[in-house]
C-alpha cells in the first residue's frame, strides 16, 4: 500500500532547483516486510530559497537528504534537479550530475579523512574532476577557508582530528563548495555544536549562499535554528509531510497539532513569559506498522474516528501554508 503526502503545496515556475515527488523509501524488516522510512514525500526549493526539514529523531529526515543525494536506494518517485530526473541514473549518467549538488553532515569530524590534511581535503573534488591547473585549485582552496572565517596559512597543513567540531564544519563547507554546486543538503549541520559556534556557522552558511547563489535544503529538529536560516519549512511526522509554511507563518501560526507541540517546545528567553508548552502523549508508533489514517492521531488530542479512516491531504490555509489535518488548530 502507497502512502502519500499530497502534492497541493508544490509550485508550478521556471527557477526551479530542487522538484521531489512521491519520494518513498523502504528498508528490510526484521520479519521480511518493508519498513517505510519516507512515504510519497514531495517537495520543491526554487533559485536562492533555504526548504527546512523538520520533526522528531527518526521520523525520516535525514532518509529524504541522503535518498536525494542518491546515497541510498529509493523504492519509486522522481527527484528532478535542475530540470534531470536524477532517480533513475546510473553510473557516469549519475556521476555528472553529482557536482551539482553538495552535502555536509552532522558528524563533521567523522566526514573528513583524518589522513588527510586540509588543503588536500579542500583541493581534492577539484582534482577528481579535473577542475584548473594546480595553481588555479590551490589559490581556490585558499579563497574557499578564508570565506569560511579559516587562514589558510594556519589550517592548511594540519589534520582534521586537530581541529574542533566547529572548525571541522568550516571545513566541510569548503570543501563541499568546491565545485559550486546550485543545491547544498545540509543534514543536522549545527545540532552537535555549542550555541555561540551555532550562530557563526548559520551567518557562514547564510554568507556563502549569497555569495555563490545556492539554494539550500536544511535538515534539522531544532525549531529555534530553523527560523533563522529558512524561508519555508517542511514539517515531518513518521515518513510523511503533514505541513508547509513560511517560516515565520509557522513559528506565529502552527496549524497542526503536531507543529504546535514542536513550536511550544522551543525554550522562550524571558522568565516573565508563560511558554504554554503542549505535551504530547505517548511514543512516536512504529514505522512498521503505522496507524490507519492519520498517523499522528494516536497522539493528537483532537483525533476523532474520521483520523482513523482518512488520511488527511494537504490542504490550503492561506499565506502559502498547507496542513494535512481533518481538525486544524484556529
Amino acid at each position: 500500500m502507497l502512502f502519500r503526502s499530497g502534492k497541493a503545496h508544490l509550485r508550478s515556475t521556471d527557477n526551479s532547483v530542487l522538484r521531489v515527488e512521491d519520494f518513498i523509501i523502504e528498508y528490510p524488516g526484521r520479519d521480511g516486510s518493508a519498513v517505510q522510512a519516507v512515504s510519497g514525500i514531495s517537495i520543491d526549493i526554487v533559485e536562492g530559497e533555504t526548504l527546512a526539514v523538520v520533526g522528531e529523531s527518526g521520523c525520516g529526515k535525514s532518509t529524504l537528504a541522503k535518498g536525494i543525494m542518491r546515497l541510498i536506494e529509493t523504492k519509486s518517485g522522481s527527484v528532478n534537479l535542475l530540470g534531470t530526473d536524477i532517480a533513475s541514473l546510473k553510473g557516469e549518467a549519475l556521476r555528472t550530475v553529482r557536482p551539482k549538488m553538495q552535502m555536509i553532515f552532522q558528524d563533521s569530524i567523522s566526514s573528513l579523512d583524518p589522513h588527510l590534511k586540509v588543503n588536500a581535503l579542500v583541493e581534492q573534488p577539484l582534482k577528481v574532476w579535473n577542475r584548473g591547473n594546480e595553481a588555479e585549485r590551490k589559490a581556490k582552496v585558499r579563497d574557499l577557508l578564508t570565506s569560511v572565517g579559516l587562514d589558510p596559512e594556519v589550517v592548511g597543513d594540519r589534520k582534521p582530528t586537530e581541529f574542533s567540531g566547529g572548525q571541522c564544519q568550516r571545513i566541510s563547507i569548503a570543501r563541499a563548495l568546491t565545485l559550486e554546486p546550485k543545491l547544498l543538503i545540509c543534514d543536522e549541520p549545527v545540532s552537535s555544536l555549542d550555541v555561540s559556534i551555532q550562530a557563526q556557522i548559520l551567518n557562514i552558511l547564510q554568507d556563502m549562499k549569497e555569495r555563490y547563489g545556492l539554494s539550500l535544503l536544511f535538515i534539522s529538529h531544532d525549531l529555534s535554528v530553523v527560523r533563522a536560516i529558512s524561508d519555508r519549512v517542511v514539517v515531518m511526522y513518521l515518513g510523511k509531510v503533514c505541513e508547509v509554511s513560511p517560516a515565520n507563518e509557522l513559528s506565529e501560526r502552527p496549524l497542526h497539532h503536531y507543529t504546535h507541540a514542536l513550536v511550544s517546545a522551543v525554550p522562550i528567553p524571558d522568565p516573565t513569559k508563560v511558554s504554554g508548552r503542549a505535551v504530547l502523549e505517548g511514543e512516536p508508533p512504529s514505522p512498521t506498522n503505522p496507524p490507519s489514517g492519520c498517523r499522528f492521531r494516536t497522539r493528537c488530542p483532537a483525533a476523532t474516528d474520521k483520523c482513523a479512516a482518512e488520511e488527511p491531504q494537504l490542504t490550503y490555509a492561506g499565506n502559502g501554508h498547507y496542513v494535512a489535518c481533518h481538525h486544524p488548530r484556529a
